[in-house]
């Protein structure tokens, strides 16, 4: 399966918020739906049995572009749901998304639960889409039937200045990379990122060798800890320490 490449942001991304372009504002944060747009894109057909597909735990996620995403944000035929951790959604988000955290991390009081199964949704993370692909997967699996990850990721959403809401949508944020090796007969298997004093994570995939490479967009201490979880090791470090050198059992 071939699947769209991921241009990867700069090692700086600065988060900026959209003023002025979108009408409604705070009235529909959190609902899952956009604040819709003053003046709604012109009515285009978009064929969503196109899209590529990844396969997340034995189900499979079509990938929407982020062109088509915008275009059904705008209009408010989508809901959008974060996968990531509390802690960034807090920090910043897509303006109007709902925190809907992948699994194994999924709140019992989830607010997906409470949407409708024939409604079109949207997952997104910035993986780009690890984590929203384990969301979207298990929404699947539990009987939504018009569910998407947006292929290229939030800090694809965020480069283009699309709106954003959160307490640190001003700050700009350093790119780290975890590299680290695992056991080859995992490959296709995910690692797990997750910050020990916040609600933090990312997800990769192992390839085919056994590497794997967890990316991490933050504005944080590199003194904080982190705990990677591979399918045959688990290990906790500081961002500094994580990021010095391979990552191994």
């Amino acid at each position: 399966m071939n699947r769209r490449q991921f241009l990867a942001v700069g090692s700086t991304a600065s988060v900026t918020a959209v003023v002025g372009c979108l009408g409604g504002g705070g009235d529909n944060e959190g609902d899952g739906y956009g604040p819709g747009s003053e003046s709604e894109p012109e009515e285009r057909s978009i064929d969503p049995s196109s899209y590529e597909t990844q396969t997340f735990d034995g189900v499979d996620v079509p990938l929407a572009p982020i062109d088509d995403v915008y275009y059904w944000y705008q209009r408010q035929e989508a809901r959008v749901a974060d996968a990531r951790g509390a802690d960034q959604y807090e920090k910043a988000h897509i303006a109007g998304a709902a925190l809907s955290t992948a699994p194994p991390y999924t709140p019992d009081d989830d607010p997906v639960a409470d949407w409708s199964k024939d409604q079109r949704i949207v997952t997104y993370c910035g993986c780009p889409h690890h984590l929203s692909g384990l969301r979207a997967g298990k929404l699947i699996e539990n009987g939504y039937e018009n569910v998407y990850a947006l292929d290229e990721g939030f800090n694809a959403w965020v480069d283009r200045g699309y709106p954003l809401e959160g307490s640190e949508v001003s700050q700009k944020r350093t790119t780290y990379e975890i590299r680290g090796q695992a056991d080859a007969t995992d490959a296709g298997e995910m690692v797990m990122l997750k910050q020990l004093d916040a609600d933090r994570a990312e997800a990769a995939p192992i390839a085919d060798d056994g590497s794997y490479t967890l990316q991490l967009h933050y504005a944080g201490s590199t003194d904080s800890r982190f705990r990677v979880a591979a399918p045959d090791y688990t290990i906790e470090g500081t961002l500094k320490e994580l990021t010095s050198d391979t990552v191994t059992a």
